[in-house]
């Protein structure tokens, strides 16, 4: 997973120096991994597919235009993948999604605020991250953040699927409540 990093990287900075043959590579790998990253989300919910291409066209456009704000010292995947939460956030939010309707795992994303400066910060997260159990926060790590499956976390993470699994549904909670606590506190200011 780290040479897909390295590759997507690569093109995303071959591209942000002009090189139009690799912007449009790039493209093309990051809309077959959003289209799955969409598409499982979605039919999780009992969404249907046409909504996951959409979204993908949406990212896909969200990425480009926002190409300049992308730092090349800084990972690659959680950048685009940060894109894609808040265009299936949107989505969610503007198709009336319903709580109940959403796995445990994904219901923060559907209650989230629309506070995005907050939210992209990477020093947010990982602040956020180091305040969780190593175990946890390797899990969520290398499944929400790195887009690795439960077992290559496993794998990667010397734990049991079992484990990831726990650790990532633990770990979103933990989060979940963390961020509640800090708004409640920003509102009392």
């Amino acid at each position: 997973m780290a040479t897909v990093e390295a590759e997507l990287k690569d093109l995303m900075v071959a591209g942000l120096n002009g090189d139009t043959a690799a912007h449009r590579n790039l493209l093309d790998q990051l809309s077959r991994r959003l289209r799955g990253y969409f598409r499982i989300r979605l039919e999780r919910i009992g969404r249907s597919a046409t909504e996951a291409e959409d979204l993908v066209q949406e990212a896909l456009l969200a990425i480009h235009v926002r190409r300049h704000t992308y730092h090349p010292a800084e990972p690659f995947t959680p950048w685009v993948y940060a894109i894609a939460r808040y265009k299936l956030i949107d989505h969610l939010r503007t198709t009336r999604a319903q709580v109940s309707d959403v796995p445990i795992e994904d219901a923060e994303d559907v209650l989230a605020q629309d506070d995005q400066a907050g939210a992209e910060s990477a020093y947010d997260l990982q602040r956020l991250l180091n305040g969780l159990p190593p175990k946890m926060r390797l899990a969520i790590q290398f499944v929400k953040i790195d887009g690795l499956s439960v077992a290559e976390a496993a794998i990667k993470g010397h734990m049991s699927e079992s484990a990831v699994k726990i650790n990532v549904h633990r770990g979103l909670k933990r989060l979940a409540a963390e961020i509640a606590r800090e708004k409640r506190k920003d509102e009392n200011r």
